[in-house]
This record gives C-alpha cells, structure tokens and sequence, in this order.
C-alpha cells in the first residue's frame, strides 16, 4: 500500500497559508507539528497525511466555525 504523503507546499494549500508561513509552522517545536515521515532526494520534506490530517484538527478551527462563538 503506497503511503499518502503531504509535501510542505501542500500543507500550505491545505492550511490556507503562504508556503513560508507553512514551513514556519513546521519547524516551530511550540506548534507540536508532527515530524517528517522522510526527506527526499534534494532535501524534500514529506510528512504522512493522517499525522497532518489529526494536527490540523486539533489545532485549527473549521474555516465556517466563528473562533469567538458568536
């Protein structure tokens, strides 16, 4: 089964950010950002999806959910 894997410039597309602030958050320790699954030829960093998937969950609100709960 092939592994399905986020590349840090689709973490920024999935995340609704600029691919430097995607690779801000990914190095940030206090974020708690999951550590890449492997680095690629050229030094392409991959994280697995379901890690990604479960940090953004936790992490990030819904685009439609108000974050003050009005």
């Amino acid at each position: 089964m092939a592994r399905k894997l986020y590349t840090s410039g689709e973490i920024a597309d999935l995340l609704g950010v600029t691919r430097q602030r995607a690779l801000q958050l990914v190095n940030d320790r206090r974020q708690d950002f999951p550590q890449p699954f492997d680095t690629l030829p050229g030094g392409v960093q991959v994280w697995l999806r379901e890690d990604v998937d479960a940090w953004v969950a936790q992490h990030r609100p819904p685009l439609d959910e108000d974050p003050e709960g009005e």
